[in-house]
């Protein structure tokens, strides 16, 4: 896990513009295409509008919304850690997974439940 809040910020800005670099890639075919279209297939347009004041958002307005809701390390291996980021007000139980490698990189972006 991150040791301080200075490499915690570091990574989560890392994280969410590789999530948005993602998004249409085949990169981003599992994570963060998925995610946000899935959550614009499935949320009322009332909780768009409640958070991005448009009706039919894109998926790029989806990722912008984007927020942290955990950080853990695996044991296992050192240096190794996840950061999961989910959608404002509890709205779904998926969420995108970006690990990071031991040298602090972005290694993967996945979507998760």
């Amino acid at each position: 896990m991150p040791t301080n809040e200075v490499e915690l910020s570091r990574r989560k800005k890392l994280a969410l513009d590789a999530i948005k670099r993602s998004l249409g890639t085949e990169a981003g075919e599992f994570g963060a295409t998925l995610f946000a279209t899935h959550h614009l297939d499935e949320l009322d347009p009332s909780y768009w509008q409640t958070h991005l004041k448009i009706d039919k958002p894109k998926p790029a307005h989806v990722l912008e919304l984007l927020c942290l809701q955990s950080h853990w390390s695996d044991s296992d291996e050192e240096g190794i850690d996840t950061l999961d980021f989910g959608l404002p007000g509890n709205v779904s139980n998926y969420v995108l997974s970006v690990r990071f490698d031991e040298n602090g990189e972005v290694d993967e972006i996945s979507m998760e439940s």
